[in-house]
């Protein structure tokens, strides 16, 4: 029994022995040969990966870069001067310079970039000049001289912008947080259905459209994708709509029915009616009482006179009475004419398009101060214009219908839930807290 118990404490030994000599032997097999801590233990592996930082598509890691503002009496020799590139070399520049951009447009209050030498920042290798928001362009300063145009990348974004008018269309953009150059396409759009001279208080609109961006920093706006216009409280509908890459998209209502109508409301794209037609009127020049068969637009000197129609202009000459003046013949039934212009921008003879400048506000003529006199003849016998309502031009083709309803449906969707404007006072009022108030999330959590 004795040699029993001591054999099974034996082979208990032994086991143990070769357990500890193998998870040594292991242990060794597995160790690590440096002392540096292990990063993959802590660290993501895309975490460890830096990207490289890129500037004017050029590696700005690898250098020492700077950007400045051109100023008063500031040249490119000026500039070039301080990093000892001499008279010679700017000339050759200069020269190689020129089928791409003339050096001596270099402007104040422009923006330039300068790359140099990462250890000797006066050793330079790039001046990239910015043209604007987009374009640039390079001068490689190393081995030879190298010149080439750059732009930078756009991006796009499509955003939903609201707001009622208070006091003008102008002032509603602003307050909406959008650029009032807005108006410009928004009024050509629904120019044909909304008269832009009589809105009122109390309209409003949604409008969705692209807004442009460089590195994060608004440059412009782009087109309109879909916009309501409430006025009169009565809805108008556009919504963009092209059929394929090769044909032109324009706009039409929730129906199909396109908003370009055959004339414009009115021949300026901002003024105010100061006198409406009329069998009879004081003169304000004259003096006396007779008829005044158009409607005056007052519009700043030198405001845009466009053509309401497509057209052949039959007169543009001086007269006593009209000043310098316009008129277009559209087709056997219609035609108009424009009075009192500053200066005339087309031609006898000459074939105009609806929109098309074609002269310019002024005061010529008999007229006690900057408009245009706007003429309309049906038939031969001077009408009211303002009392004309034309059809629009042709529907979305049959073809498209289903498309075109398919987009309105997701175009109206997101229209109507689209997130309302923050109030001005609001805005101001929250974040004059450093930290922000508890419920700051319900103002700007949810954008």
């Amino acid at each position: 029994t004795m040699k029993l118990k001591f054999n099974t404490v034996a082979l208990v030994a032994l086991f143990c022995l070769c357990s500890l000599t193998l998870y040594i032997a292991f242990s060794a097999f597995n160790s690590k040969t440096t002392d540096k801590p292990d990063l993959e233990a802590f660290v993501k592996p895309e975490e460890l990966i830096t990207e490289p930082s890129i500037r004017f598509n050029l590696r700005a890691d690898s250098f020492h870069v700077s950007t400045e503002i051109i100023k008063k009496n500031e040249f490119l020799s000026t500039i070039l001067e301080r990093y000892n590139i001499s008279p010679l070399t700017v000339s050759t520049i200069a020269k190689k310079s020129k089928p791409i951009f003339d050096v001596r447009k270099m402007s104040v209050g422009k923006n330039y970039t300068l790359f140099s030498n990462k250890e000797n920042p006066s050793q330079l290798a790039y001046f990239i000049y910015q043209l604007n928001p987009i374009d640039y362009i390079v001068y490689d300063l190393r081995d030879s001289v190298h010149v080439y145009a750059g732009k930078k990348k756009v991006y796009k974004k499509v955003e939903t912008i609201m707001g009622t008018i208070n006091s003008s269309l102008y002032e509603a953009l602003q307050e909406s947080g959008s650029s009032p150059d807005i108006a410009i396409p928004l009024s050509e759009i629904f120019g044909g259905v909304v008269n832009f001279y009589a809105i009122q208080k109390g309209d409003w609109f949604k409008i969705q459209y692209e807004r442009h961006y460089v590195n994060d920093e608004l440059i412009g706006h782009g087109k309109i994708q879909s916009a309501v216009f409430s006025h009169k409280e009565k809805e108008f509908e556009a919504h963009y709509f092209q059929s394929d890459s090769n044909s032109k998209g324009n706009y039409y209502d929730e129906n199909g029915n396109s908003l370009r109508r055959a004339f414009l409301k009115a021949p300026l794209k901002y003024s105010r009616i100061s006198s409406r037609f009329s069998g009879k009127r004081l003169h304000p020049v004259q003096k006396i009482w007779k008829a005044h068969l158009g409607t005056d637009y007052a519009a700043p000197h030198g405001t845009p006179i466009v053509a309401t129609a497509d057209g052949v202009v039959i007169e543009s000459k001086l007269g006593r009475g009209n000043g310098n003046y316009v008129k277009v013949k559209h087709n056997k039934t219609y035609t108009t004419q424009y009075l009192h212009m500053s200066k005339r921008a087309v031609k006898r003879g000459q074939r105009v398009s609806q929109g098309q400048v074609i002269g310019y506000v002024g005061s010529t003529g008999l007229a006690t101060g900057p408009h245009v006199c706007y003429r309309f003849w049906e038939n031969g016998k001077q009408v009211d214009a303002l009392r004309k309502n034309f059809k629009s031009s042709e529907p979305i083709n049959g073809k498209y219908k289903q498309a075109f309803a398919e987009l309105v449906r997701i175009k109206q969707l997101q229209l109507a839930n689209a997130k309302a404007p923050i109030p001005i006072d609001e805005i101001i009022e929250y974040t004059a807290y450093q930290d922000g108030p508890p419920d700051l999330f319900k103002y700007f959590g949810k954008l």
